[in-house]
């Protein structure tokens, strides 16, 4: 018998993770039984600390099986899938990763727009599949340098993907809550925005605030043939919406890193030649995700020593 605290693992780790958790944990390996109530009924009472995912969060079923849970640490930086307002009802405290993966994020929405201004994957076949000896030069594609970009949600990632846009001479405008002391065109909403961009990169937070913030009269003001990124959740954007534009040509090409129903998303994207796709993997780098996990552990940590959570989520 152990005495170390017991942590109920929501969502899939990498091994060295679980491995460090062990250390000073009991870990149950939640996400890998296979009568998932029958594993909670077993262990949820000795369960004081829950590890879990962005995309896989934790419900109000499985916090109620855990009468004595003292702290739900998050492995990413959203926590739209965490029942939040359960949690405080319980007064249990929930951490992320904020900080350690905005560059990492950044990086990629930087790739996705550059891939899809300039149909990167589409060359990459047209060399690989014989057509350019065959057939010649593909078609030209359209420069990114100095188009203008919409920033839907201007946060930590927002900034830095906004940082990295002005290498590329890019004049930058946002949309937020409210205005910031920073020297981008600012609009209260992507609708306002809109018409005035010429690639729209989303970053905003997931969850029931932002359900369809970029919606279909949103994309159907931006200027025809416009590109969109998504590296938020793909709650944020009208999916639908964006199906329907990709065919009627009003988006010109997309880079989407996040969407509905992942992994199992909608197979009409993979039909489209100017949408480069991500597995839901903006983040998914060694280097990356080594420090998420280091964060998400130093977190439980704190709380089992009684020292101050380094990212508490209000």
């Amino acid at each position: 018998m152990t005495d170390k605290p017991a942590v109920l693992v929501i969502g899939h780790l990498p091994q060295r993770d679980l491995d460090a958790m062990a250390r000073r944990f009991t870990v149950l390996e939640y996400f890998s039984a296979a009568d998932k109530p029958a594993f909670l009924a077993k262990h949820g009472a000795s369960v004081r600390f829950v590890s879990t995912r962005g995309e896989t969060g934790i419900n109000a079923e499985q916090l109620a099986a855990l009468p004595n849970l003292e702290i739900v640490a998050c492995y990413a930086v959203g926590t739209d899938m965490v029942d939040l307002a359960a949690c405080r009802a319980r007064k249990i405290p929930v951490t992320n990763t904020a900080g350690v993966l905005t560059d990492e994020v950044a990086d990629m929405a930087l790739a996705l727009l550059l891939s899809a201004f300039r149909q990167i994957p589409a060359g990459d076949a047209w060399v690989r599949g014989g057509d350019w000896a065959a057939k010649g030069s593909m078609a030209l594609q359209r420069r990114m340098y100095g188009k203008r970009l919409g920033i839907v949600g201007l946060g930590a990632i927002g900034r830095a993907v906004a940082k990295r846009a002005e290498g590329f001479a890019m004049p930058i405008a946002y949309s937020g809550r409210s205005k910031q002391d920073i020297p981008y065109a600012y609009y209260p909403d992507p609708l306002a925005m809109a018409p005035h961009v010429d690639a729209l990169v989303v970053c905003a937070a997931g969850g029931p605030a932002t359900r369809n913030l970029v919606s279909a009269a949103v994309i159907a003001a931006l200027p025809k043939g416009a590109i969109l990124v998504n590296v938020a959740r793909g709650t944020v954007v009208e999916e639908a919406a964006v199906i329907a534009a990709l065919r009627s040509g009003q988006l010109g090409a997309a880079g989407l890193d996040v969407f509905l129903n992942e992994p199992a998303i909608d197979p009409v994207f993979a039909g489209f030649p100017n949408v480069v796709l991500q597995p839901h993997a903006a983040s998914a780098t060694y280097e990356t995700r080594g420090a998420m996990g280091d964060l998400m552990l130093a977190n439980m940590e704190a709380w089992l020593d009684g020292r101050p959570l380094l990212t508490p989520v209000a």
